[in-house]
């Protein structure tokens, strides 16, 4: 019931018509970060599809970390991880299938392509897909987003090519 409540009133009305409806102020606190949470994550991700460096900048935490598990780098500081995409020999073109992090529920960014948002806390996982210059083979990105305060201070980044599965494991499953 209290769910219900909270969609008709929303994190901005008076604490009075959350008393009414009988929901905590703790509660009320996790349902307003979990919904700032979730929009942090969302214009993350529109910034990062975009190379709006600027906006990632004013997204990330003054802690900020990037690592890249497959390669054993980490990147420390929003100067340093900026510089790498300014300088990046031939800008990969990104679209964000999926963000899953708050709850569950689907948006269309300004370039046509659905963020799936689900789960709970501060932290959110992004799933993409992109495309090298000179390279044919789709990549796909998976980038785990931990928050603080409001903002991005940890990011570990998966990154992976497409490949053709094993013909012996066929018969087991459907392609996408």
């Amino acid at each position: 019931m209290a769910e219900q409540v909270f969609c008709q009133v929303g994190p901005l009305y008076p604490s009075r018509l959350w008393r009414q409806a009988g929901v905590s102020e703790a509660t009320r606190e996790v349902w307003v970060s979990e919904k700032s949470n979730r929009e942090v994550v969302e214009r993350y991700a529109k910034a990062h599809v975009d190379h709006d460096y600027d906006a990632m900048d004013q997204l990330r935490h003054a802690d900020y970390v990037c690592e890249y598990p497959q390669s054993g780098e980490r990147i420390r500081g929003t100067g340093n991880v900026r510089a790498i995409m300014e300088h990046y020999p031939a800008r990969p073109e990104v679209k964000t299938q999926a963000v899953l992090g708050s709850e569950d529920q689907w948006v269309a960014s300004p370039v046509g392509t659905l963020l799936r948002i689900m789960g709970t806390g501060d932290v959110y996982i992004t799933l993409s897909r992109f495309m090298y210059p000179g390279d044919s083979r789709p990549w796909h990105l998976a980038s785990v987003l931990e928050l603080r305060e409001g903002k991005v201070v940890k990011e570990t980044t998966i990154f992976g090519a497409a490949f053709d599965p094993p013909e012996w494991r066929a018969q087991w499953v459907e392609r996408t």
